[in-house]
């Protein structure tokens, strides 16, 4: 039997108060996980530098992130982060540290839910 490669990658949950966030764009911040395979490796946090049109895609490259999770983000910011290579999970909930072992272990997957109020409340679902 052949050993698998073991995957290195980061993931950024958009976090507040250790809660998956509901929009990325207007959370605390991001709780990065670096994880080996299914193992997380390293867990650090950082706040959110601002929601700016373009800002946060470049923001969460810089800091080495291949995806970020969310509960919901708007269909120009996938497409900013599809175009730094950074894998977009939408539609999560609860707890950062599950959703991220959720995310390692197969469990989570997109809801590709995009919201579509942002330009009109400059919240997610006008909240």
């Amino acid at each position: 039997m052949k050993e698998e490669e073991v995957k290195s990658m980061k993931i950024a949950i958009a976090t507040k108060q250790g809660q998956v966030f509901e929009h990325f764009g207007h959370c605390e911040g991001f709780t990065i996980y670096e994880a080996d395979g299914e193992e997380i490796k390293n867990k650090t946090y950082v706040q959110n530098p601002g929601h700016q049109p373009g800002v946060l895609p470049v923001f969460l490259k810089e800091q080495g992130a291949d995806v970020v999770i969310a509960g919901g983000m708007g269909q120009r910011a996938q497409t900013l982060f599809s175009q730094q290579n950074i894998g977009v999970i939408v539609g999560a909930t609860g707890e950062c540290d599950q959703t991220a072992r959720s995310y390692l272990n197969g469990a989570l997957k997109s809801t590709e839910s995009v919201c579509h109020e942002h330009a009109h409340a400059n919240e997610c679902g006008g909240h």
